[in-house]
């Protein structure tokens, strides 16, 4: 039998600096639990897993908004891994992640790999609505198969829109069925993780990224509007992620020496 569940959590101001969590609902294999931030005005959220899923034909999702003013992070205890379930020729499992950060509030949407099992088949939807004045911070991994073992199918679309306006829209497939080389030298030359990093902020408005290469396997591409996007392949998942820091702690750098007029 698939599982049916929707998880959703809201952050607020709480009035002395801070962000409240009002609206705090766990279902099905999302439980969802307050934990400590380090970031001092942020409300934070861990999904943990509290069964394996999604299992071929489970429906799945997540509604997260962080209200005007707001600040939250969103993370999880442990990689998401797609798996079969005990039919591989039924319908793909689904993953859908709804996102609304209002003005002046902040995002951090920092969950841990995806993995698609051997066998699993897997549509994750991500789609995100920022105010004009948000601030948005999120990542997205995918590893292709478990240690030693061929990938599963693997759709992935993330749409963001800022102010009403299309920001990005991108679609991704892997594994069998797949269109195209996948796995060819134009895409993933035959990688095993894939990922990128998406950070919107208004102060890019003032002070533009230009497109560049970030090493052998990475690359910044600014968008129209003031946010960044950082797409990298890896061997591995310890690779990817040592990437994606890497240029998450340079953009931010550069956030801050901006911000302080240097």
């Amino acid at each position: 039998m698939s599982v049916r569940a929707t998880a959703r959590l809201r952050a607020e101001p709480d009035g002395r600096g801070g962000s409240a969590l009002p609206v705090l609902e766990s279902a099905g294999p999302l439980a969802l639990r307050r934990t400590r931030s380090p970031l001092p005005a942020h409300a934070r959220v861990t999904v943990v897993g509290a069964m394996s899923a999604p299992l071929n034909g489970d429906r799945l999702a997540i509604e997260a908004e962080a209200t005007d003013g707001a600040h939250l992070t969103v993370d999880t205890a442990a990689a998401t891994v797609a798996l079969p379930g005990p039919r591989t020729d039924g319908d793909p499992s689904t993953y859908t992640v709804k996102l609304r950060v209002g003005e002046s509030a902040t995002l951090h949407w920092l969950p841990e790999q995806l993995v698609s099992a051997h066998g699993s088949h897997l549509h994750q939807t991500t789609r995100v609505e920022l105010a004009p004045t948000a601030r948005l911070l999120l990542r997205e991994e995918q590893i292709l198969g478990r240690h030693g073992e061929p990938t599963g199918a693997l759709t992935t679309r993330l749409t963001v829109h800022r102010g009403g306006r299309p920001l990005l829209d991108q679609q991704l497939s892997y594994g069998p069925g797949a269109p195209g080389d996948w796995d060819g030298p134009a895409v993933l030359g035959g990688h095993r993780a894939t990922g990128q990093l998406l950070l919107a902020d208004p102060s890019f408005e003032d002070t533009p990224r230009s497109a560049r290469l970030l090493g052998p396997t990475a690359a910044l591409t600014p968008l129209a509007g003031p946010a960044v996007l950082v797409q990298a392949v890896a061997a591995d998942a310890r690779l990817l992620r040592a990437i994606l820091d890497e240029a998450l702690r340079e953009l931010l750098e550069g956030l801050t020496s901006e911000g302080d007029g240097g």
